[in-house]
């Protein structure tokens, strides 16, 4: 029992100064995760971390939380994985709670104000450039032009749920597909 409950706290802060010394993202963490995992603790050889990545890139979530998780999981079962998951997510929600309570005493500041200006701009950008790069690889044809105008005015006029909107364009995608299929054509 004390090995395990000893293990359960190695996975914790272990995965927690993975998460206190690592900023960037996920893939920015994977070099971190190799060398205290593979390196010093010798829990899971290379090939294997090889397999978490990607295993951690196929599933829902960030990348550095879906690694923790299945490799707390590989040593130590669901608590293990619930140990290394709250280890390396712990860092990140103190440091933002933080933030915020500071941020609550200065978002008045003139400066502050012009920094949001500033950071609202630039993510808008990075929405337009999404935007634009998803567009680039989107199908170029009736039934996309007509999803894509469909789910821009559910949304923006209509002020429809998003997921509800998703699995629409995604079933009309596929019954499309399908029928364009059964009738010999490309769409």
């Amino acid at each position: 029992m004390k090995k395990k409950i000893k293990l359960y706290l190695s996975l914790f802060l272990t995965f927690m100064k993975i998460g206190v010394v690592t900023f960037g993202g996920g893939y920015a963490m994977i070099p971190i995760i190799e060398h205290e995992i593979s390196e010093k603790k010798g829990w899971i050889c290379g090939d294997d971390l090889l397999e978490v990545v990607a295993i951690s890139e196929t599933t829902p979530g960030p990348i550095a939380i879906c690694a923790a998780t299945f490799i707390g999981y590989r040593l130590a079962g669901v608590f293990g994985a619930f140990c290394a998951t709250f280890g390396v997510v712990l860092p990140s929600f103190i440091i933002i709670y933080l933030i915020s309570l500071f941020l609550r005493a200065f978002e008045q500041m003139q400066v502050i104000k012009y920094a949001f200006f500033g950071i609202r701009a630039g993510v808008l950008a990075l929405l337009v450039k999404a935007v634009v790069s998803m567009f680039k690889k989107c199908p170029k044809n009736i039934i996309a032009y007509i999803i894509m105008a469909a789910s821009f005015a559910a949304v923006a006029f209509f002020s429809c749920n998003v997921i509800i909107v998703i699995v629409g364009a995604a079933v009309i995608g596929l019954a499309a597909s399908l029928i364009a299929g059964k009738a010999g054509k490309k769409l």
